[in-house]
């Protein structure tokens, strides 16, 4: 679960349609610490962008995707640094091995 506070925070300085598509994503993700729930929220934003490839209308979902995995990492840094490259290489693992 990623805490509501942490993540205005975070996303402060972000365009508003992107902080609140942030959000949505991230709210809805589950995961056992606070990066691992920001990295499905991404894996989920990411999927939505490939169901949707070419179409415009995903961009905002392809930004959203990726301030998402950047405050994986963030927040893995934060709460585990000394587990930051391992995280790294396990976000980007599970997206190879996805559809």
């Amino acid at each position: 679960m990623v805490p509501g506070d942490w993540l205005d925070r975070h996303t402060s300085q972000a365009p508003a349609a992107l902080r609140a598509r942030v959000r949505e994503f991230a709210l809805a993700a589950t995961g056992e610490t606070r990066a691992a729930a920001l990295a499905a929220a991404g894996r989920t934003a990411l999927d939505r962008v490939l169901a949707h490839s070419g179409d415009r209308s995903a961009a905002l979902d392809l930004l959203a995707a990726d301030a998402l995995i950047t405050l994986a990492l963030l927040a893995q840094a934060q709460d585990t640094p000394e587990r930051l490259e391992e995280f790294a290489t396990s976000v980007l693992r599970t997206r190879q091995q996805g559809p």
